[in-house]
């Protein structure tokens, strides 16, 4: 490992009271590794901290996550990515085991699944909401895996320059999860224990308005994604209410020869052209989709797998 180039990459806003620490648990746990820690307009001593510490400081001025993440994997450069917060949750212990599976299994991503045994350290409506989102996934998209919104992620080089970063805040997690899914990239987890923020330190995650991003993102995701099943779903809910609206209509008309209700029977009949429409508008967007899709595969597919120096 020690001739793999290895960068660990610390999103930080306001995090003076950990990063210190976070760069040193990550120099300790691998020597080698360049650590970046790009600063997003913290007003607290960050940037000191983090320059003092031995880190390569730099700073994207565009507030969110998401912008974060995208300058990252824009400018660094290596054979193995490490993501991790700067505010000590994660253990930089568990780093080189990632590692050592990434390149062993010749994976593109792994996720660090948190284990928590402070009560401080999770939330309780954030444990609720990642099963829930998590389920979400899997049945919109086939799998999933098990920490969604993990912050401890191990990525190939090739994850890195493939992957065309569209989020702004924290539901970046959530669009690495389904890049990965879409691309059906070779991944895997590890465990890794997750602590409480050290005194000083306070999470930049809003439950309710983050929560309410990050299912708009899942919901783009998949109106992107599965344009068929999307819009096509649609059509049929639109299909299903306008049969329900003419069957009075219909056994009016046979009892009678007679057709009362004039409004309806033209709102049905618009609902039926709507629904037809929404099913093809699936079908040709989905096309679309399936070559977004291969354009993806062949960047993706420009890069070597993770391996080894030795073996090529």
């Amino acid at each position: 490992m020690d001739r793999l180039r290895i960068a660990v990459l610390l999103p930080c806003y306001n995090e003076e009271a950990a990063i210190s620490e976070t760069i040193v648990g990550f120099r300790s746990a691998l020597p080698a590794a360049t650590i970046y820690v790009y600063d997003n307009n913290s007003s607290d001593r960050t940037v000191e901290l983090a320059r003092t510490s031995g880190a390569v400081v730099r700073t994207e001025r565009q507030q969110g996550k998401g912008h974060v993440v995208r300058r990252m994997f824009a400018d660094v450069d290596a054979d193995i990515y490490i993501m991790a917060d700067g505010d000590l949750t994660y253990d930089p212990k568990a780093a080189p085991a990632m590692v050592r599976m990434l390149v062993d299994d010749q994976l593109d991503m792994v996720v660090g699944t948190r284990l928590h045994e402070v009560a401080d350290a999770y939330r309780g409506g954030h444990v609720i909401g990642n099963r829930l989102f998590t389920s979400l996934l899997s049945g919109l998209f086939g799998r999933s895996f098990t920490d969604i919104f993990s912050g401890y992620r191990v990525f190939s080089r090739r994850f890195v320059k493939s992957f065309p970063v569209l989020s702004a805040g924290f539901e970046i997690e959530t669009e690495m999860s389904v890049h990965a899914l879409e691309l059906r990239m070779p991944v895997g987890e590890v465990e890794t224990a997750y602590g409480a923020r050290p005194e000083g330190s306070a999470s930049k995650l809003s439950t309710y308005r983050d929560g309410w991003r990050i299912l708009k993102t899942i919901g783009t995701l998949y109106r992107v994604e599965r344009p068929v099943l999307f819009y096509g779903g649609l059509g049929a809910l639109l299909l299903v209410a306008a049969i329900i609206l003419a069957v009075p209509l219909v056994l009016t008309y046979l009892d009678t020869g007679l057709v009362p209700r004039f409004p309806t029977a033209i709102l049905v009949t618009g609902m039926v052209i709507v629904a037809v429409l929404s099913f093809f508008a699936g079908l040709i967007l989905d096309t679309v989709t399936r070559g977004r899709r291969e354009v993806r595969r062949l960047a993706y597919l420009a890069y070597p797998a993770p391996s080894a120096p030795n073996e090529g």
